[in-house]
């Protein structure tokens, strides 16, 4: 069976910075990350695609039965399987902002000189978002 044909018998169904998305019949070998390259969402980057470098963090957030509560996880959409995002909502750097109207971790990282050449940049703001969410009064040491 070649990737092409590998294929759930249903459609998987979750949200993406705020949208419903459904993906029928989806491919069990896409990346979440192949899956938002492939509808035009680009801040989300294929850097050394084995987990490494960050560059394609996005934020999964899950509802928690035991804990009662929603909690949010940092993730390599490089190493996620598409499949695992099933009844989850992503949140892709393009959903915090844009250049017009920045998400206050986007605005910071560009005053205080955060970026480099930028490529990996997206990945830094998703991390940290990801890290407010969770805990809005980090430490220095938690945000490091």
């Amino acid at each position: 069976m070649t990737s092409s044909t590998k294929s759930f018998g249903n459609s998987l169904l979750f949200y993406l910075n705020g949208k419903r998305m459904v993906v029928d019949r989806p491919d069990l070998d896409m990346t979440l990350l192949s899956y938002l390259r492939s509808i035009g969402l680009t801040g989300t980057k294929l850097g050394c695609g084995e987990g490494g470098c960050g560059a394609c963090t996005v934020m999964v957030s899950r509802y928690d039965v035991d804990q009662e509560k929603i909690l949010h996880t940092a993730v390599n959409a490089c190493l996620c399987p598409l499949y695992t995002v099933d009844g989850k909502h992503i949140i892709t750097v393009e959903g915090l902002g844009s250049t017009k109207k920045p998400h206050p971790v986007q605005e910071r990282i560009a005053l205080l000189h955060g970026s480099q050449c930028g490529f990996c940049t997206p990945g830094f703001v998703m991390s940290l978002y990801t890290l407010l969410r969770n805990n809005p009064s980090p430490t220095e040491h938690e945000i490091e």
